[in-house]
């Protein structure tokens, strides 16, 4: 069944945003989340990745909708039949998303993913040709082990996050030695990322997303106050493992923005994400910035 939701107006200069009702409604299996659509023959497909919360990212799919793009906001774990954690999930999940819009018209593919999100649409972009470009918020360069029990209901030992026709991706294993680190009360991840990549380091280069394999436009986005991951970090790598092929990749970082990026008219509550760095302030002002070069991806 469709439904309606209002727009605001979310005008960028010299750009005029659509201010439409958009129609939306729930995915047919085996997919799951929401599809939105101001306009049926939209020639742009968004799908939208939210990160290691499991959150269907409607607000934010609203966001691009309300640029003309037919979007969905994707529930890739978490939901019924899929793996309750992030481990070992299959790549073939984001390839059906792209089948669904591109059997609704769009010509044009972008995915957009968060943390976990961004690493699973840039190995998406690496395996599925189709896809026209992709924005990696907090993203990182390296496939990471599972964040949660896989199907069987065991977190340990360790397996990969994501699988390909059944095979998981080699990753970086954890450091269980790592001692934790505080920030305002409340663990800070970035100095484990950064241990785990010392410590198992002829690791890496099997488990580095090759984003050199893709002609996708990559706009990669970051803070460098991320106390989650090192995502500035991760972004960077990106970029010169990409430059090392001749292929070009925008990079927007913040200086003073944390793991959290606030796109215009976004709002999310800081009490879980004071472990994540930046600040209300930090992270809008990087969304603000991100946004204008994420127009111009759309």
């Amino acid at each position: 069944m469709w439904q309606t939701l209002p727009f605001l107006n979310l005008e960028a200069p010299g750009r005029r945003s659509l201010i439409l009702d958009a129609e939306y409604q729930r995915l047919p299996p085996p997919l799951q989340g929401e599809l939105l659509q101001v306009k049926p023959d939209a020639s742009t497909g968004v799908v939208v990745l939210g990160g290691s919360s499991g959150r269907v990212d409607v607000a934010r799919a609203r966001l691009f909708a309300s640029q003309g793009a037919t979007v969905i906001a994707l529930r890739w774990f978490g939901g019924e039949g899929q793996v309750p954690g992030i481990c070992e999930v299959p790549l073939e999940t984001f390839f059906s998303a792209t089948d669904y819009l591109v059997g609704l018209g769009c010509k044009r593919i972008v995915l957009v993913g968060t943390s976990k999100g961004a690493e699973a649409a840039l190995l998406t972009a690496v395996c599925d040709p189709r896809v026209s470009a992709v924005v990696a918020m907090s993203p990182s360069s390296v496939v990471w082990g599972n964040i949660g029990p896989g199907l069987d209901g065991i977190s340990w030992p360790e397996r990969s996050s994501w699988t390909l026709r059944g095979t998981p991706l080699p990753f970086v294993s954890s450091a269980p030695e790592w001692l934790r680190e505080y920030r305002d009360g409340l663990v800070a991840y970035r100095g484990l990322f950064e241990r785990c990549l010392r410590v198992h380091e002829s690791e890496i280069e099997a488990a580095a997303i090759p984003l050199e394999r893709t002609n996708a436009e990559i706009l990669l986005v970051a803070g460098c106050d991320d106390a989650l991951w090192p995502s500035d970090e991760f972004a960077a790598s990106l970029v010169r493992r990409r430059a090392a092929s001749g292929l070009l990749t925008q990079l927007i970082l913040g200086e003073h923005a944390g793991h959290r990026i606030l796109l215009p008219g976004e709002t999310t509550s800081r009490s879980s994400l004071r472990a994540h760095g930046g600040s209300d302030e930090a992270d809008a002002q990087l969304g603000r910035l991100a946004w204008e070069h994420i127009l111009a991806v759309l």
